[in-house]
Protein backbone atom coordinates (compact mmCIF):
# COMPACT_ATOMS: atom_id res chain seq x y z
CA UNK A 1 0.00 0.00 0.00
CA UNK A 2 1.10 3.14 -0.60
CA UNK A 3 1.32 5.11 2.31
CA UNK A 4 2.46 8.95 2.77
CA UNK A 5 5.29 9.24 5.60
CA UNK A 6 5.22 11.71 8.73
CA UNK A 7 6.38 15.01 7.41
CA UNK A 8 7.86 17.88 9.52
CA UNK A 9 7.53 20.93 9.32
CA UNK A 10 10.03 23.79 8.19
CA UNK A 11 11.81 24.88 11.64
CA UNK A 12 12.05 28.85 10.41
CA UNK A 13 14.20 29.96 13.69
CA UNK A 14 16.75 27.26 12.80
CA UNK A 15 16.70 28.54 8.93
CA UNK A 16 17.33 32.01 10.12
CA UNK A 17 19.95 31.02 12.38
CA UNK A 18 21.74 29.06 9.82
CA UNK A 19 20.69 31.53 6.36
CA UNK A 20 20.59 34.90 7.45
CA UNK A 21 23.24 37.63 7.35
CA UNK A 22 25.62 38.32 9.02
CA UNK A 23 26.60 34.78 9.21
CA UNK A 24 24.72 33.89 6.01
CA UNK A 25 23.94 34.56 2.87
CA UNK A 26 20.39 35.62 2.65
CA UNK A 27 19.20 39.64 3.83
CA UNK A 28 15.50 37.65 3.98
CA UNK A 29 14.15 34.38 4.64
CA UNK A 30 9.95 33.95 5.03
CA UNK A 31 8.49 30.90 5.72
CA UNK A 32 4.58 30.22 5.24
CA UNK A 33 2.11 27.59 5.88
CA UNK A 34 0.06 27.97 2.86
CA UNK A 35 -0.08 30.38 -0.34
CA UNK A 36 -1.05 29.80 -3.89
CA UNK A 37 2.59 30.75 -5.29
CA UNK A 38 5.35 31.80 -3.84
CA UNK A 39 6.68 33.48 -7.28
CA UNK A 40 3.32 35.20 -7.78
CA UNK A 41 3.40 36.67 -4.07
CA UNK A 42 6.60 37.28 -4.30
CA UNK A 43 6.72 39.25 -7.37
CA UNK A 44 3.52 41.58 -5.73
CA UNK A 45 6.22 42.21 -2.49
CA UNK A 46 8.67 43.41 -4.88
CA UNK A 47 6.43 45.60 -7.15
CA UNK A 48 4.52 46.60 -3.67
CA UNK A 49 7.88 47.18 -1.63
CA UNK A 50 10.91 46.51 -2.89
CA UNK A 51 12.97 47.71 0.17
CA UNK A 52 11.57 45.01 2.16
CA UNK A 53 12.94 42.20 0.18
CA UNK A 54 16.32 43.38 -0.41
CA UNK A 55 18.96 41.34 -2.55
CA UNK A 56 18.83 38.07 -2.14
CA UNK A 57 15.70 37.23 -0.27
CA UNK A 58 14.20 33.84 0.23
CA UNK A 59 9.80 32.58 0.57
CA UNK A 60 9.31 29.33 1.40
CA UNK A 61 5.96 27.89 1.62
CA UNK A 62 4.69 24.66 3.31
CA UNK A 63 2.36 23.96 0.72
CA UNK A 64 0.68 25.91 -2.73
CA UNK A 65 -2.25 25.82 -4.31
CA UNK A 66 -1.46 26.89 -7.70
CA UNK A 67 2.13 26.76 -7.92
CA UNK A 68 3.18 27.46 -11.79
CA UNK A 69 5.73 26.21 -14.20
CA UNK A 70 6.83 27.02 -17.65
CA UNK A 71 4.40 27.37 -19.61
CA UNK A 72 1.53 28.53 -17.80
CA UNK A 73 1.47 24.75 -16.45
CA UNK A 74 0.43 23.81 -12.69
CA UNK A 75 1.89 22.44 -10.04
CA UNK A 76 0.62 20.90 -6.70
CA UNK A 77 1.64 18.64 -3.88
CA UNK A 78 1.10 17.34 -0.64
CA UNK A 79 2.07 19.83 2.19
CA UNK A 80 5.43 19.45 3.50
CA UNK A 81 6.52 17.01 0.80
CA UNK A 82 8.59 19.35 -1.11
CA UNK A 83 10.71 22.35 -1.23
CA UNK A 84 8.87 25.10 -2.58
CA UNK A 85 11.15 28.67 -2.77
CA UNK A 86 11.24 31.30 -4.18
CA UNK A 87 13.89 33.76 -4.29
CA UNK A 88 14.14 37.62 -5.15
CA UNK A 89 17.63 38.94 -6.91
CA UNK A 90 18.65 41.82 -8.05
CA UNK A 91 22.04 40.78 -9.96
CA UNK A 92 25.15 42.74 -10.72
CA UNK A 93 24.79 41.74 -14.21
CA UNK A 94 23.26 43.21 -17.43
CA UNK A 95 19.91 42.65 -18.00
CA UNK A 96 20.42 40.80 -21.53
CA UNK A 97 22.38 37.94 -19.51
CA UNK A 98 19.16 37.08 -17.62
CA UNK A 99 18.69 34.56 -19.66
CA UNK A 100 20.74 32.53 -18.33
CA UNK A 101 19.29 32.32 -14.75
CA UNK A 102 17.24 29.24 -14.85
CA UNK A 103 20.76 27.30 -16.16
CA UNK A 104 22.50 28.40 -13.03
CA UNK A 105 19.62 28.25 -10.84
CA UNK A 106 19.25 24.16 -12.26
CA UNK A 107 22.95 24.09 -12.03
CA UNK A 108 23.10 25.34 -8.43
CA UNK A 109 20.14 22.59 -7.48
CA UNK A 110 22.08 19.56 -9.31
CA UNK A 111 25.28 20.50 -6.84
CA UNK A 112 23.04 21.09 -3.69
CA UNK A 113 21.63 17.25 -4.48
CA UNK A 114 24.83 15.38 -5.64
CA UNK A 115 26.23 17.17 -2.09
CA UNK A 116 23.30 16.72 0.45
CA UNK A 117 21.05 13.01 -0.98
CA UNK A 118 23.59 11.89 -3.00
CA UNK A 119 21.32 11.35 -6.18
CA UNK A 120 22.85 11.36 -9.57
CA UNK A 121 20.88 14.71 -10.24
CA UNK A 122 21.21 16.05 -13.73
CA UNK A 123 19.42 19.39 -15.79
CA UNK A 124 17.31 18.96 -18.93
CA UNK A 125 17.21 22.04 -20.86
CA UNK A 126 15.89 25.03 -19.66
CA UNK A 127 14.96 24.39 -16.47
CA UNK A 128 14.28 20.78 -15.25
CA UNK A 129 16.48 19.17 -12.96
CA UNK A 130 16.26 15.30 -13.36
CA UNK A 131 17.28 12.71 -11.45
CA UNK A 132 17.39 8.67 -12.95
CA UNK A 133 14.12 6.42 -12.74
CA UNK A 134 13.93 4.00 -9.85
CA UNK A 135 13.38 1.10 -11.71
CA UNK A 136 16.01 2.17 -14.71
CA UNK A 137 13.08 1.89 -17.69
CA UNK A 138 12.61 4.37 -20.49
CA UNK A 139 9.80 6.80 -20.68
CA UNK A 140 9.08 8.47 -24.04
CA UNK A 141 10.06 12.01 -24.28
CA UNK A 142 12.47 11.29 -21.14
CA UNK A 143 14.68 8.47 -21.63
CA UNK A 144 16.07 7.11 -18.66
CA UNK A 145 15.01 9.96 -16.66
CA UNK A 146 12.40 11.38 -14.25
CA UNK A 147 11.36 15.13 -13.21
CA UNK A 148 12.33 15.51 -9.39
CA UNK A 149 12.11 19.42 -9.99
CA UNK A 150 11.83 22.74 -11.98
CA UNK A 151 12.79 26.32 -11.99
CA UNK A 152 10.80 29.00 -13.35
CA UNK A 153 12.22 32.88 -13.66
CA UNK A 154 10.55 36.07 -14.00
CA UNK A 155 11.90 39.67 -14.55
CA UNK A 156 9.92 42.03 -11.96
CA UNK A 157 9.88 45.71 -12.76
CA UNK A 158 9.68 47.38 -9.41
CA UNK A 159 10.20 51.43 -8.31
CA UNK A 160 13.51 50.58 -7.23
CA UNK A 161 14.52 49.11 -10.76
CA UNK A 162 14.88 45.64 -12.15
CA UNK A 163 14.55 41.97 -10.14
CA UNK A 164 13.95 38.88 -10.82
CA UNK A 165 12.42 35.88 -9.01
CA UNK A 166 14.10 32.48 -9.12
CA UNK A 167 11.28 29.68 -8.63
CA UNK A 168 12.71 26.58 -7.20
CA UNK A 169 10.07 23.44 -6.75
CA UNK A 170 12.49 20.04 -5.48
CA UNK A 171 9.93 16.75 -4.87
CA UNK A 172 11.34 15.88 -1.59
CA UNK A 173 8.99 12.64 -0.05
CA UNK A 174 5.91 11.96 -2.20
CA UNK A 175 5.09 8.66 -3.21
CA UNK A 176 4.48 6.82 -6.31
CA UNK A 177 1.02 7.90 -5.60
CA UNK A 178 1.42 11.17 -4.95
CA UNK A 179 3.04 11.98 -8.56
CA UNK A 180 0.91 13.64 -10.92
CA UNK A 181 2.43 12.22 -14.16
CA UNK A 182 4.46 9.00 -14.67
CA UNK A 183 7.68 11.46 -15.89
CA UNK A 184 7.71 12.98 -11.94
CA UNK A 185 9.92 11.60 -9.15
CA UNK A 186 10.98 12.28 -5.39
CA UNK A 187 14.13 12.30 -4.18
CA UNK A 188 12.88 9.31 -1.79
CA UNK A 189 12.06 7.17 -4.67
CA UNK A 190 15.34 7.99 -6.15
CA UNK A 191 17.02 6.57 -2.98
CA UNK A 192 18.20 9.72 -1.92
CA UNK A 193 19.89 9.03 1.61
CA UNK A 194 18.69 11.27 4.83
CA UNK A 195 16.00 13.04 2.79
CA UNK A 196 15.68 16.26 4.89
CA UNK A 197 13.87 19.21 3.79
CA UNK A 198 15.81 21.79 6.31
CA UNK A 199 19.33 20.75 5.10
CA UNK A 200 18.57 20.22 1.19
CA UNK A 201 16.88 23.62 1.61
CA UNK A 202 20.02 25.10 3.69
CA UNK A 203 22.46 23.53 0.52
CA UNK A 204 20.02 25.09 -2.02
CA UNK A 205 20.69 28.51 -0.73
CA UNK A 206 24.05 27.70 -0.17
CA UNK A 207 24.90 26.37 -3.79
CA UNK A 208 22.71 29.07 -5.31
CA UNK A 209 24.51 31.83 -3.40
CA UNK A 210 27.60 31.14 -4.65
CA UNK A 211 26.66 30.16 -8.39
CA UNK A 212 25.01 33.87 -8.84
CA UNK A 213 28.13 35.14 -6.57
CA UNK A 214 30.53 33.75 -9.30
CA UNK A 215 28.49 34.80 -12.49
CA UNK A 216 27.90 38.80 -10.92
CA UNK A 217 31.65 38.87 -10.37
CA UNK A 218 32.12 38.60 -13.32
CA UNK A 219 29.16 41.65 -14.42
CA UNK A 220 27.44 38.44 -15.99
CA UNK A 221 29.76 36.71 -18.27
CA UNK A 222 29.03 33.22 -18.00
CA UNK A 223 32.42 32.19 -20.11
CA UNK A 224 34.58 34.14 -17.77
CA UNK A 225 33.07 33.04 -14.44
CA UNK A 226 33.87 29.30 -15.91
CA UNK A 227 29.78 28.60 -15.63
CA UNK A 228 29.13 27.81 -18.82
CA UNK A 229 31.55 24.84 -18.84
CA UNK A 230 30.02 23.60 -15.53
CA UNK A 231 26.32 23.87 -16.42
CA UNK A 232 27.14 21.81 -20.06
CA UNK A 233 28.91 19.50 -17.66
CA UNK A 234 25.87 18.47 -16.19
CA UNK A 235 23.02 19.47 -18.80
CA UNK A 236 21.95 15.61 -20.08
CA UNK A 237 20.58 17.27 -22.85
CA UNK A 238 23.88 18.10 -24.74
CA UNK A 239 24.62 15.29 -26.95
CA UNK A 240 21.50 13.76 -27.61
CA UNK A 241 18.82 13.64 -30.57
CA UNK A 242 16.45 15.35 -29.20
CA UNK A 243 13.01 16.74 -30.70
CA UNK A 244 11.99 20.55 -29.58
CA UNK A 245 8.49 21.89 -29.45
CA UNK A 246 8.64 25.63 -30.25
CA UNK A 247 6.15 28.29 -29.56
CA UNK A 248 3.91 28.67 -32.31
CA UNK A 249 3.52 24.96 -32.95
CA UNK A 250 6.65 24.13 -35.20
CA UNK A 251 9.24 21.74 -34.64
CA UNK A 252 12.51 21.08 -34.96
CA UNK A 253 14.91 17.85 -34.24
CA UNK A 254 18.10 17.77 -34.12
CA UNK A 255 21.38 16.89 -31.92
CA UNK A 256 21.76 19.55 -29.35
CA UNK A 257 25.15 20.51 -29.82
CA UNK A 258 25.80 23.11 -27.26
CA UNK A 259 24.89 26.68 -25.75
CA UNK A 260 25.43 29.55 -26.77
CA UNK A 261 26.06 33.18 -25.32
CA UNK A 262 22.50 33.69 -24.22
CA UNK A 263 22.10 30.10 -22.94
CA UNK A 264 20.04 29.31 -25.82
CA UNK A 265 20.06 24.86 -26.78
CA UNK A 266 22.08 25.24 -30.57
CA UNK A 267 20.37 21.71 -32.38
CA UNK A 268 22.30 20.79 -35.22
CA UNK A 269 19.65 18.84 -37.30
CA UNK A 270 20.05 15.86 -39.88
CA UNK A 271 20.86 18.47 -42.88
CA UNK A 272 23.79 20.37 -40.70
CA UNK A 273 21.77 23.05 -40.04
CA UNK A 274 22.50 24.90 -36.68
CA UNK A 275 19.15 26.30 -34.80
CA UNK A 276 18.93 28.28 -31.95
CA UNK A 277 16.04 27.36 -29.11
CA UNK A 278 15.51 30.23 -27.19
CA UNK A 279 12.49 28.54 -25.51
CA UNK A 280 10.27 25.40 -26.42
CA UNK A 281 9.56 21.46 -24.81
CA UNK A 282 12.37 19.37 -25.19
CA UNK A 283 11.77 15.64 -25.84
CA UNK A 284 14.81 13.16 -25.58
CA UNK A 285 14.67 11.06 -28.27
CA UNK A 286 17.79 9.10 -28.47
CA UNK A 287 21.46 9.45 -27.77
CA UNK A 288 23.53 11.06 -30.45
CA UNK A 289 25.74 8.16 -32.13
Amino acid sequence: MDTAPDRPALREHVLRELLLAPAGPLARLDVVERTGSTNVDLAAALRADPDAWPHPSLLAAEAQDSGRGRAGRTWVTPARSALMLSFALRPAAPITTYGWLPLLAGLGAVNALRATVGVPAVLKWPNDVMVPAPDGTDLAGWGPLRKVGGILTELVTTPAGPAVVVGIGINVSQTAGELPVPSATSLALAGGRDVDREMLLVALVSALAEVTARWSEHGGDVHAAGLVEDVSAVCATLGTQVRVELPGGREVTGTAQRLDREGALVLVDGGGTEHQVLAGDVHHVRAAR
